[in-house]
């Protein structure tokens, strides 16, 4: 049985940023203990290294670009992050949106640094595309849902049944993930309904009052 996955993105919020972002990811950790679940963050870059080296989850960066070692001055590298303790990233973010020709990039730098990939979608084409590169996980995310706090699993079930049905055709191995409004277990449990193996998610937790609280009420929809 695959284990529910959920990603939680920290974006720059600053109730997420520095020693926030560490209490936060602590936060996540001890939630992973109480639950059959796998919980990522994924960090700002200058943040990385804090939250790796301080929690056993695993830390995602938000954003890899794609290109190696050599003049690219303000690039964020699959090897930099890596070294710094990520196992992983986003990449095509809807706040961070990218060409196919860098997502594939980007895709080829994460394969070469040995860090998984996954790349954010807004559609079913999109999704298609995405999966053709073969990245880890895609996360279906429409933009305009995103901080709304109206999942996509309500909104538009259609757009995550329909990824998982072209993700699963155009290359298996790919892992889809449900994102855009997701804040309660009832949206964690209706993207598993779907056929999503998890959650992409931001706002709903890192804006809480009570980000503990908010995290289990989340991981509530695992629990049968």
């Amino acid at each position: 049985m695959i284990m529910t996955k959920v990603v939680l993105n920290f974006k720059t919020y600053s109730e997420a940023t520095g020693a926030e972002a560490l209490k936060l990811s602590r936060i996540c950790e001890e939630a992973k203990d109480q639950y059959d679940v796998e919980i990522a963050v994924a960090v700002q870059a200058p943040d990385i290294r804090l939250i790796s080296e301080n929690v056993s989850i695993p830390v995602y960066a938000q954003h890899v670009d794609g290109v190696g070692f050599g003049g690219f001055t303000g690039s964020i590298t699959a090897a930099a992050v890596k070294a710094a303790g990520a196992t992983g990233t986003l990449i095509n973010h809807s706040e961070r949106r990218l060409r196919l020709a860098e997502i594939e990039a980007s895709i080829s730098a994460c394969r070469a640094a040995g860090i998984s990939a996954i790349v954010c979608t807004n559609n079913v084409p999109t999704t298609r595309a995405a999966a053709s590169l073969k990245p880890d996980y895609v996360a279906v995310e429409p933009p305009e849902l995103i901080g709304s706090g109206i999942p996509v699993s309500k909104a538009d079930p259609g757009i995550v049944t329909g990824s998982v049905e072209a993700v699963k055709r155009i290359e298996p191995s790919v892992g889809v993930l449900c994102g855009a409004g997701i804040s309660r277990g009832e949206d964690l449990r209706a993207a598993l309904d779907l056929g999503s193996e998890g959650v992409l998610l931001a706002s709903g937790i890192v804006k809480a009052k009570d980000q503990k609280a908010a995290l289990e009420d989340l991981l509530s929809g695992i629990r049968r």
